[in-house]
């Protein structure tokens, strides 16, 4: 009963999740963008795959990655051994963002670098920020001096690296953190802080997804210095034509076959680690062992049908979307348009709801959950504004990021500790399936038909939309300061103290 539930529960939060932005897509291709009924077939059918496979997706890595990650941390901090947990973090780094669903897309549109070489570059550098999350964690850094530290790197490398390199490397900062990613590396963290005796040990989890975005912008920058791909078409932008259902039919079941290789190939490093470390360590009972291999059968079978609905319905619609409404009197409505998507995306966007009720807890109920969730909405929607108009204007996406993580980094110094933490962690929550599903191929088509780059002038949005919530969210810190000076005057610093008791264990 509490299995059913539990499904019905994940099937529901994807329907919310996808529903709104495909309702939109349907008016628009209804009334101002007209499309071919073939592609608007294949898009419903790669809605429901979508739906169906991010519920099962999202079911199962709760019940297999959150629970992996959470004993694997509590493991190895109990080891008291720093360089096991610094090399098995980089190697857990890697595995799991390389079965990362939302990096896949991102990797397949990119047609200047090869899908492999982004996926392992981008992996490698979450392995090492991850192994760094660990270090903050055991010797008591202060996150807002690690985030100083790592985004003046950033824009130090940013200044001389190929615009070409740019954009993609800010967008892999926010695809990482997606569905699967998000919940390893916090329960991971909630592990290591487990063996702390201080009440506020589980709150060293916020800060983790934060961190682990910044290592693949670095590695991706480093990838531009060293790396000369040739240009290639774009994934989302092939779309075929069906004369009958039956062809359209054909190549779903042509597709799929394909996508259940590659996500066996992705999942294959985590399963084949999680059974050494049972056989070795862990010697789970049948029952909790059990329960966690039927978890990753149904992060299996998620991923298959998320991705076979991505790839073979969803994208290539966006980006045909996007280039029709960026074409004759459309074109100045491709701005508002774009908001309003942007608007139902994070609004329906299920980590959201989790983190908005989670900072109302913490400020307790100083700053609510229907403030928070007007500001997000608030914040998305000008964030893909702002990316539509990079691909009207060609506009440097240096021109945004730079004044915007000077301003969030700024807000650091005035706001409680935890709430940089939330801010920074949130780029995640908000740069969700949903956007590098359909946002971005939608730029991307956008961008074709205006005649821009699509290299420097579509890709970013991701970027932009994992910003907006560092600066929204810390105004709502400056916000409960202001309500409550005195408790926040008094409030402890989360993740950052009584750290180095772990070492005095004998």
């Amino acid at each position: 009963m509490v299995f059913t539930r539990e499904l019905s529960k994940k099937l529901k939060e994807a329907l919310v999740s996808v529903l709104p932005v495909a309702l939109v897509v349907v008016v628009l291709c209804f009334t101002v963008a007209p499309m071919s009924t073939d592609l608007m077939l294949s898009f419903v059918i790669g809605t429901v795959m979508i739906i169906l496979g991010l519920g099962l997706f999202t079911f199962g890595s709760e019940s297999s990655m959150t629970q992996i990650g959470n004993l694997i941390g509590s493991k190895l901090t109990k080891s008291k051994k720093l360089w096991l947990i610094l090399g098995i973090s980089f190697l857990l780094g890697i595995i799991i963002t390389v079965a990362e669903p939302d990096l896949q897309v991102l990797a397949k549109n990119v047609p200047h670098i090869d899908t492999n070489v982004l996926i392992i570059t981008v992996s490698v550098g979450v392995g090492l920020f991850l192994a760094a999350c660990m270090l903050r964690i055991l010797f008591g850094i202060q996150l807002r001096w690690v985030l100083l530290i790592c985004y003046g790197l950033v824009f130090l490398l940013a200044a001389f690296s190929d615009p070409n390199y740019l954009s993609v490397a800010f967008d892999s900062g926010g695809v990482t953190t997606g569905p699967m990613t998000v919940p390893f590396i916090m329960a991971l963290g909630v592990g290591v802080a487990a063996i702390r005796s201080d009440k506020n040990a589980e709150a060293d989890s916020f800060g983790l997804v934060a961190l682990c975005s910044v290592g693949p912008i670095l590695a991706v920058l480093i990838l531009g210095f060293v790396y000369r791909g040739e240009m290639e078409d774009i994934t989302a932008a092939i779309s075929a034509n069906y004369s009958n259902t039956v062809e359209l039919g054909q190549a779903y079941l042509h597709g799929i076959p394909h996508y259940m290789l590659e996500v066996a190939i992705a999942l294959a490093p985590i399963i084949a680690f999680f059974l050494l470390f049972q056989v070795f360590s862990l010697k789970l009972r049948k029952l909790p062992f059990a329960r966690i291999m039927l978890g990753l059968i149904f992060t299996y079978a998620g991923l298959v049908l998320f991705l076979s609905g991505v790839n073979l319905g969803f994208s290539s619609l966006g980006t045909i979307l996007g280039g029709n409404l960026a074409e004759g009197w459309t074109k100045y409505l491709i701005i508002p348009i774009a908001a309003v998507i942007g608007w139902f995306v994070v609004s329906a966007e299920p980590a959201v709801h989790v983190l908005t009720t989670q900072v109302e807890e913490i400020s307790a109920g100083a700053v609510s959950k229907t403030s928070m969730k007007i500001a997000l909405s608030i914040a998305i929607a000008a964030a893909m504004g702002l990316a539509m108009v990079r691909v009207q204007t060609g506009i440097s996406i240096l021109w945004f990021v730079v004044p915007g993580y000077v301003i969030a980094l700024a807000l650091t110094f005035f706001v409680p500790p935890m709430f940089t933490a939330i801010a920074f962690d949130s780029g995640g929550v908000t740069s969700g399936p949903m956007t590098a599903t359909f946002m971005l191929p939608f730029a991307m088509g956008a961008c074709q038909a205006s005649g821009g780059n699509i290299l420097t002038d579509a890709f970013g949005l991701v970027a932009l939309v994992a910003m907006m919530p560092l600066i929204t969210i810390q105004i709502m810190g400056v916000v409960f300061r202001l309500k409550s000076p005195s408790e926040t005057e008094d409030a402890p610093v989360y993740g950052d103290t009584e750290i180095i008791e772990l070492w005095e264990v004998k």
